[in-house]
């Protein structure tokens, strides 16, 4: 998806400040956000990359301008209305009333299956990796180029690496296709590679920093052999 969420390399933004000990929640909110991720997951509303395509649905300037979690909450509200469970208008009016009443009492509910499956699922994470008989095109070694297109939807493939060669460091196997799972399709388990690009060839070489290397993860899709002219670039 050509969106502003689509940073990588971007000029501009200023330096991202890292705190020596940063906390894991900076409000109260910010742990129910989390915790609403779990729900409309374990239900089935979305998968991973399909959450991800919710946030990037984000006004430009809401998702600029808002913190990290309020992007988890926009996308769990956008498929809770998808799916037929939540109202927009309930939504606004919780919402006015939790703004008027900071203090108030928020709603509790006990599901002890639901905490263990988060349990489970904050220390396990939830695997990609899906059996798949397609035969590899690429092999560790391979110089290899990112497409140039521009897809429509969700797709992990970042603007800044397309059209750039490099090398394939690792072979990881089949996953989910984040362009077919992100998009409402199926699982469509496609081979995934780590490639290293050279800070020269992503950046030029002025802006460079030298012997500079970016690594990213492909999916076998988004890349073709290189041609003979760009492996001797």
């Amino acid at each position: 998806m050509n969106g502003v969420h689509d940073l990588g390399g971007t000029d501009g933004l200023g330096p991202v400040p890292v705190p020596e000990s940063e906390p894991v929640f900076r409000a109260e909110w910010e742990k129910a956000a989390f915790a609403m991720f779990s729900m409309p997951f374990r239900a089935g509303f979305f998968g991973v990359d399909m959450f991800r395509h919710g946030i990037e649905k984000m006004h430009p300037a809401v998702y600029l301008l808002s913190p990290y979690y309020e992007h988890w909450m926009h996308a769990a509200e956008h498929y809770g209305v998808a799916k037929g469970v939540l109202d927009e208008d309930e939504i606004e009016k919780r919402t006015q009333y939790f703004l008027e009443n900071p203090d108030a009492p928020l709603p509790e509910r006990e599901d002890p299956d639901l905490l263990a499956f988060v349990d489970w699922a904050v220390q396990n994470g939830v695997p990609a990796g899906r059996p798949s008989d397609k035969v590899a095109k690429f092999a560790v070694g391979d110089r290899v180029t990112v497409s140039n297109d521009v897809p429509y939807g969700h797709t992990r493939k970042a603007r800044y690496i397309s059209g750039r060669t490099g090398v394939i460091e690792l072979a990881h196997g089949t996953m989910i296709y984040p362009d077919s799972a992100g998009n409402g399709g199926d699982d469509a388990p496609e081979h995934v590679y780590t490639v290293k690009f050279t800070s020269t060839e992503l950046w030029g070489a002025e802006a460079a920093e030298p012997n500079g290397v970016v690594y990213f993860d492909v999916w076998e899709p988004y890349i073709t052999h290189a041609t003979s002219q760009e492996s001797a670039a």
